[in-house]
C-alpha cells in the first residue's frame, strides 16, 4: 500500500469519526455532558412474559377473542354439516332437532336420563349430549344427525374442553368435582375435588392458562389453572343467596361476566386479579350469556321475566331489553351462523324461541319436549370449541 493510499484512508476514517460524533448528540447540552462508557450503563431488566397455554391455537386477535366467530366463517370440518338446532329436553330424555329454515322439529332422538346440554367437541366433529342423571354422554354425528353408543361418565352436568384440545372437563355438579378426561374416549385422567356446590359453567382466559367456574348452589366462583388442572382461587359472591350460572369473557379478554339467577343480573369480574366483582342488574332470573357475531353486544337471558337484555361492549352499558310476546322462560342457546337469529330454549314452557338479533322480534315459537335446556346451534363459526352450548375461538 502506498503512502498516498494510507493518507487517503486516514482522511476517510477521520471524516467518518467526525460524522459519528455529530450524530451522537441530539441537543446542544449533550456535548457538555460527562462521557459515560457503555460498560457503566446497566442493561434494562427483561420483563418476564408468559405465553398462551402450550398447544393452544392462539386467538386470531388478542384484542378480540371472538375474532374467529364472524358470520358464516365456518371451519372446513363443519362446512358441509346441515344447519340444525339440537334441544336437550331434560324431563323427556330426548333431543329435539329443529330445521332453522322451516322452524320445524325434524327428528327426536332418545338419549339418557336428564339431558342438560348439547356440547360441540373441541375438534368440531361430535356433539355430546350430557345425560346428567343417566351418567352417560351420548355422541351425535352432526353430519348425519344420528346418535352413537353412549359413553359412561358419572354426573356430567356440563362439559368443556381445554383450549389446546388435550382434555375434556366434566362439570360433575353433585359429585363436587372437575374431572379432566380424554376428549375422545372420555377416560378419566385427573379428578379435582372442589369445596363449593354445583359447579356448572365456565369460560377460559385469552391465553387459555386459567378458567373461571361458577358454583350454582353455594354462590361461589373458582379460578382453575388449566395446565396444572388445579383450583387456585375461590371466592364467595357478595350477595346473600347468589346463584351464578353462565360465564363469558369479554371480547378484549379483560373481564368475565357471570349471570346470576338470584341476584337478577351479571357479575363483572377481573379474572387476572380475581378480585371482588361488581353487579350489573339486568332482569329477573338472569341465566344465559351469548356474544353477537361482530363482538359488539352480549345477549343476556332473563329467564324469570321472559326478556333478553342487550349489553353493548363498546359503550360498556345495557342499551336495550327485548320482551317475548306473551312471556316465556328464555334460558340457554346460541346465535345462528350468519348472526341474524338468537335461538333460546324456553325452560319452563316446553318450547324454543327464534329471535331476530336486529330488532328483537320473535320469529318463531316452536314446541319441543319437557324441560328444554342447553340447546346447541350447529354448526357455528370458529376453529375449535371450548364446550358448553358452543364457545368457539
Amino acid at each position: 500500500m502506498t503512502h498516498r493510499t494510507l493518507f487517503t484512508h486516514a482522511l476517510i476514517l477521520g471524516a467518518a469519526l467526525a460524522a459519528l460524533a455529530a450524530c451522537g448528540g441530539g441537543t446542544e447540552d449533550r456535548a457538555t455532558e460527562t462521557p459515560v462508557t457503555r460498560a457503566a450503563v446497566p442493561a434494562p431488566a427483561k420483563k418476564k412474559t408468559v405465553g398462551h397455554l402450550p398447544g393452544m391455537p392462539p386467538v386470531l386477535d388478542p384484542r378480540d377473542v371472538y375474532a374467529a366467530d364472524r358470520p358464516n366463517r365456518l371451519s372446513p370440518v363443519v362446512k358441509d354439516f346441515p344447519s340444525r338446532i339440537y334441544v336437550p329436553n331434560s324431563e323427556s330424555d330426548t333431543v329435539s332437532v329443529i330445521d332453522p329454515r322451516t322452524y320445524k322439529v325434524v327428528r327426536t332422538i332418545p338419549v339418557g336420563r336428564q339431558p342438560q346440554h348439547v356440547v360441540p367437541s373441541w375438534d368440531l366433529k361430535t356433539l355430546w349430549v350430557n345425560n346428567n342423571r343417566g351418567h352417560t354422554l351420548t355422541p351425535i354425528d352432526p353430519k348425519t344427525g344420528k346418535a352413537g353408543k353412549a359413553v359412561t361418565v358419572h354426573d356430567p352436568y356440563n362439559l368443556y374442553f381445554t383450549p389446546n384440545g388435550r382434555y375434556a372437563v366434566v362439570m360433575a355438579s353433585l359429585d363436587r368435582e372437575l374431572v379432566f378426561r380424554d376428549p375422545h374416549t372420555m377416560k378419566a385422567i385427573k379428578t379435582e375435588p372442589v369445596a363449593c356446590y354445583g359447579v356448572n359453567h365456565a369460560d377460559f382466559s385469552t391465553d387459555g392458562r386459567y378458567f373461571i367456574v361458577s358454583c350454582e348452589f353455594s354462590g361461589e366462583l373458582l379460578k382453575v389453572d388449566t395446565e396444572k388442572m388445579k383450583v387456585v382461587g375461590t371466592q364467595r359472591l357478595p350477595f346473600d343467596g347468589a346463584m351464578p350460572q353462565d360465564v363469558k369473557i369479554s371480547p378484549d379478554g379483560k373481564r368475565f361476566y357471570i349471570a346470576d339467577m338470584m341476584a337478577d343480573g351479571v357479575w363483572v369480574l377481573d379474572g387476572d386479579t380475581f378480585s371482588e366483582p361488581t353487579l350489573l342488574h339486568t332482569g329477573k332470573g338472569t341465566h344465559g350469556l351469548y356474544i353477537s357475531r361482530d363482538s359488539r353486544e352480549m345477549y343476556v337471558t332473563n329467564r324469570g321475566e321472559g326478556t333478553i337484555s342487550i349489553f353493548d361492549f363498546t359503550k360498556n352499558k345495557l342499551t336495550k331489553k327485548w320482551h317475548l310476546p306473551g312471556g316465556g322462560s328464555p334460558d340457554m342457546g346460541g346465535v345462528s351462523a350468519d348472526g341474524k337469529v338468537l335461538w333460546l330454549s324456553g325452560r319452563y314452557n316446553a318450547e324454543v324461541y327464534a329471535i331476530d338479533t336486529r330488532t328483537g322480534a320473535q320469529l318463531a315459537r316452536i314446541p319441543v319436549g319437557s324441560g328444554p335446556h342447553g340447546l346447541a346451534v350447529y354448526p357455528q363459526p370458529g376453529r375449535y370449541s371450548l364446550g358448553h352450548t358452543g364457545i368457539f375461538r
